[in-house]
């Protein structure tokens, strides 16, 4: 595989510089016509010790504007970082729309290490890197362009390298005992590269290997493939809005509003019982017990240092708010925080959806609760054609992984679905409408849902039956009476962290 990146090229000074102003030119005009495109750009270097991917990141930073580039290396996780997902503190650098991110040791450093010193088997690798395709996938998906750099050196190289930075006193602190040791690696290092890069290459996320002798030559091969990768973006998705605008408005509205789909005849939240209730005196004296039988076990988590997610979606008016005020009434609330979810912001948008999820993951040992999540994507923006139906359709599996990122960590996830039939909303709505200390609750928009009513059930069920997986199943909650409701919920809880803590 590395056979092309050892034939020792290079490029002469002359030649470098007769080729450099102009491509310094066209790599800042570049960066600007990124910003008004709109989408973002991660570049990733990875490789030899000693082959130039910090000196090709610190000549980015030097040619292009660093005022709109993300850069970020990554050392051994801080005790913050490894009370999270392992991606967590990617996910938290990615780059927003029309800026470039440059990443060093990120995350194809810990699985090749780990590797190479027999931390963990073949099998766990080829898992690690099935984990990462799917992270990049994801990404990708949504529009990032993915370049990614193996900076290379032949054994003999590298040896050479490493002598010269030593001896180099600009530069001699680079190299530690660490380099020396990787050095003695170097055959187990190419054959995991080699495994790590035919297993991670696709398409819209290919392998670059660059030859990294030649500094002169190392450094346009880089500039070059970036300019031309992201320019072949630019013109392509230029072309694609030039042919929607031509196609015009009508055909338009048809792409987007196609495939949102109709009411089954049968639903999930058809098989519910919505006429069981519970009494007040019964309700009290439960209530008092599940409390006090959900603070022990909170307590025992933070010793433990066992997360919870809970996860509230429900119809408008179903009593998501006072649920969740039931539950943190029996919690600390020094280890809890409650994240109402409204529409995205502008920086939100700006980034993947997922990434103002992944932002709120917590420390070790505490609460999160969400009142409305990133189910979103497969209801409202589904529901009301705010995003392509291929969109919501891939946003299935892409959730699917994002939760299997929480609970392989060891995160205790709940998701609750609060279902109330029409007629008992109606009346929620009224009794809203005229209590004062109520009556901001209700909006027009609560209104307008409920016309799509039917659309909405079609969703909810589909989401159901697509995310409901054995580490993070669905709790249907049948809330015409919110007493039961609430019993419930906190019973729900307490049975899922008690089991996550045994």
């Amino acid at each position: 595989m590395f056979e092309a990146a050892e034939l020792n090229r290079k490029v002469t000074k002359a030649e470098f510089d007769a080729l450099a102003p102009a491509l310094r030119v066209e790599m800042v005009q570049l960066q600007q016509d990124l910003r008004k495109a709109g989408f973002p750009v991660v570049v990733l270097f990875a490789g030899v010790d000693g082959a130039g991917k910090s000196e090709s990141v610190n000549l980015l930073n030097e040619w292009m504007d660093p005022r709109w580039l993300v850069t970020r290396a990554y050392d051994v996780p801080s005790d913050e970082e490894r009370e999270r997902p392992e991606f967590w503190r990617y996910w938290r650098d990615l780059p927003p729309d029309g800026r470039f991110g440059l990443f060093l040791s990120a995350w194809y450093s810990q699985p090749l290490l780990d590797r190479v010193h027999g931390r963990i088997g073949r099998a766990k690798l080829d898992a690690r890197l099935q984990r990462i395709v799917q992270f990049e996938r994801t990404l990708a998906d949504d529009g990032t362009v993915i370049l990614k750099f193996w900076m290379h050196l032949d054994k003999k190289a590298q040896k050479a390298r490493l002598k010269r930075l030593e001896k180099d006193p600009d530069h001699h602190w680079k190299i530690t005992d660490r380099d020396w040791k990787h050095y003695k690696l170097y055959d187990a290092f190419i054959a995991t590269a080699e495994r790590m890069i035919m297993q991670t290459s696709a398409a819209r996320f290919q392998w670059q290997i660059v030859e990294g002798v030649d500094e002169r030559y190392r450094a346009l091969t880089v500039l070059t493939t970036i300019r031309d990768r992201v320019r072949e973006e630019l013109d392509r998705r230029a072309a694609a809005a030039k042919a929607v605008k031509t196609a015009g408005k009508r055909r338009s509205h048809v792409a987007v509003t196609a495939g949102n789909g109709a009411r089954s005849s049968e639903s999930i939240l058809d098989s519910l019982d919505l006429t069981q209730r519970v009494g007040r005196n019964k309700y009290a004296a439960e209530i008092k017990k599940l409390r006090a039988r959900l603070h022990a076990a909170f307590r025992k988590a933070q010793a433990q240092g066992v997360s919870s997610v809970l996860v509230f979606e429900g119809w408008d008016a179903a009593g998501k708010g006072g649920a969740i005020r039931r539950v943190t009434s029996a919690l600390d609330a020094r280890g809890v925080t409650v994240i109402p979810v409204a529409a995205p912001t502008d920086e939100e948008l700006a980034h993947h959806y997922l990434w103002r999820f992944w932002r709120h993951v917590s420390r070790a040992g505490r609460f999160t609760i969400y009142d409305r999540s990133w189910y979103g994507r497969v209801l409202v923006e589904r529901v009301d054609n705010l995003i392509p139906p291929d969109a919501w359709r891939r946003a299935y599996r892409e959730i699917d992984e994002f939760e299997a990122e929480l609970t392989g960590h060891g995160t205790n996830l709940v998701k609750f679905w609060l279902h109330i039939d029409k007629d008992e909303q109606e009346r929620r709505f009224l009794a809203r409408q005229s209590t004062p200390f109520k009556s901001w609750k209700l909006t027009q928009e609560d209104w307008r849902n409920r016309e799509k009513w039917d659309d909405y059930e079609a969703a909810v069920n589909e989401m159901v039956e697509r995310t409901s997986t054995a580490a993070a199943p669905w709790t249907l909650i049948e809330a015409n009476d919110k007493r039961f409701a609430r019993l419930k919920i906190i019973r729900t809880v307490c049975e899922s962290l008690e089991e996550k803590l045994k």
